[in-house]
């Protein structure tokens, strides 16, 4: 199966605060990043955390986000390893 995200593509994360586990931490709630690279295929953690079986396995991607999107200042850059799920694609700044 293709990677649904190349590297280079911008992306933001969903915002949603589920009432269980999830890998997405708060402050990269519905934050825009870049898609550093494709990594690993994993089980969902927010599944896997609860001891379920049934996790889907999904793309791992590194993604970079601006410290100045997550915190408001900042000038450098942090990574975040984040399943598909979280993402969706940003439409292109043309």
């Amino acid at each position: 199966m293709p990677d649904r995200f190349a590297a280079g593509t911008r992306v933001r994360t969903f915002p949603y605060d589920p009432p269980h586990h999830t890998r997405l931490p708060r402050y990269a709630r519905g934050k825009p990043g870049v898609v550093v690279e494709p990594e690993e295929r994993a089980p969902l953690a927010d599944l896997s955390a609860q001891g379920r079986a049934d996790a889907p396995v999904e793309q791992v991607y590194a993604v970079r986000f601006a410290a100045r999107d997550l915190w408001g200042e900042g000038d450098h850059h942090v990574v975040l390893d984040l399943w598909e799920s979280y993402l969706e694609e940003l439409p292109d700044e043309r």
